[in-house]
């Protein structure tokens, strides 16, 4: 039977893990048949990256995912898609909505950069002769 899940990486402590899809006879770390995404739960928020089109092909080839991947393809909306397929739904068309939905956070992301970089190049109220004056004599006194 193959199996998605996860394959733990980096080092002792600081885990990662890569989303492999796998003979479910193979050890945890072992030999896999291809790698669909990744899973770092150490960043905040945790991130989550998926092949949607390999995972829904694996999908319909009756593999099985396990509980982990299963909560991560749930919150990524694979699940999801995937019910749609099996109900006939179109492949290219699920996934151009992917494409659409991941273009909508990249907008977002670069919306979000941009706003702060704004907010650190705002310009510096300077201070008036009277606070300058004040400053110095403080400087002075010290």
């Amino acid at each position: 039977m193959v199996k998605i899940r996860l394959r733990r990486m980096g080092k002792k402590k600081q885990p990662s893990y890569r989303v492999v899809v796998a003979d479910s006879r193979s050890p945890r770390d072992g030999r896999f048949i291809e790698t669909i995404g990744f899973y770092n739960p150490r960043t905040e928020p945790p991130t989550v990256q998926i092949k949607e089109d390999r995972a829904l092909y694996w999908l319909s080839q009756g593999a099985q995912y396990t509980d982990v991947v299963a909560r991560l393809l749930r919150s990524k909306g694979t699940l999801d898609r995937f019910a749609r397929l099996k109900e006939g739904g179109d492949l290219e068309s699920l996934l151009a909505e992917v494409a659409a939905e991941e273009f909508e956070a990249e907008e977002v992301a670069e919306e979000i950069v941009a706003e702060e970089v704004a907010a650190d190049e705002a310009p510096v109220e300077e201070a008036t002769p009277a606070e300058a004056e004040l400053t110095e004599e403080v400087a002075i006194a010290d």
